[in-house]
């Protein structure tokens, strides 16, 4: 994962009128906390900070420049969203070093067909592993290619890349290829007439 650069103010003023106030001036609230020292509350510009988000999700490491001359390495470990206006509300920021391992969810990018005449039921989105904060993969590719209709893939089916450990169950399964709901409707009827022809 790279790195991207944003500056920070400091925030004084606290409580849900200063929150509103601080959005309303364009900027995010947040506090950086971790590794024992104090938490800060700083305020981030709300658009680079969206971007930020949107483009490197949760595992984005940001170093954050504090006016005063204060650089942290952190990883947005929680992003609140008002659901109503898809704005950002607040962030909680943990601090991180480049190589101190994390246990942290990536998105999994499903990639092929599977085998003609089935459907894919995903039942994970991502994969919780531990790896260097500096290598924890943006996505994790799962291969759907030729997968037989009734057959599914496991997390240990999964090529991770180097340095990242598998830390969700490797019997879980990620997707499976079922056959079609009308499909198996009409298989039933089928079932169900040559049942009717024996007993005939």
């Amino acid at each position: 994962m790279s790195e991207v650069k944003i500056s920070a103010e400091i925030r004084t003023d606290f409580g849900k009128g200063a929150a509103r106030r601080t959005r309303r001036a364009g900027k995010v609230p947040a506090v950086i906390y971790g590794h024992g020292s104090e938490p800060r509350h700083i305020s981030l510009p709300t658009l680079e900070f969206a971007t930020i988000i949107r483009n490197g999700g949760l595992n984005q490491l940001i170093q954050v420049e504090v006016e005063g001359g204060a650089q942290e390495l952190v990883m947005p470990k929680d992003v609140q969203i008002d659901p109503l206006k898809d704005s950002l509300v607040h962030a909680d920021l943990l601090i991180v070093s480049r190589s101190e391992k994390i246990t942290t969810d990536v998105p999994l990018n499903f990639v092929g067909e599977p085998e003609k005449g089935g459907i894919v039921v995903h039942e994970l989105d991502t994969l919780s592993v531990e790896a260097a904060a500096t290598t924890i993969p943006e996505s994790i590719e799962v291969s759907l290619e030729g997968l037989p209709v009734g057959e599914s893939i496991s997390a240990s089916a999964v090529d991770l890349p180097k340095g990242v450990d598998l830390i969700t169950e490797a019997d879980q399964v990620l997707a499976s290829v079922t056959v079609p709901r009308a499909s198996a409707v009409e298989d039933e009827e089928a079932s169900e007439e040559e049942s009717g022809e024996s007993a005939e």
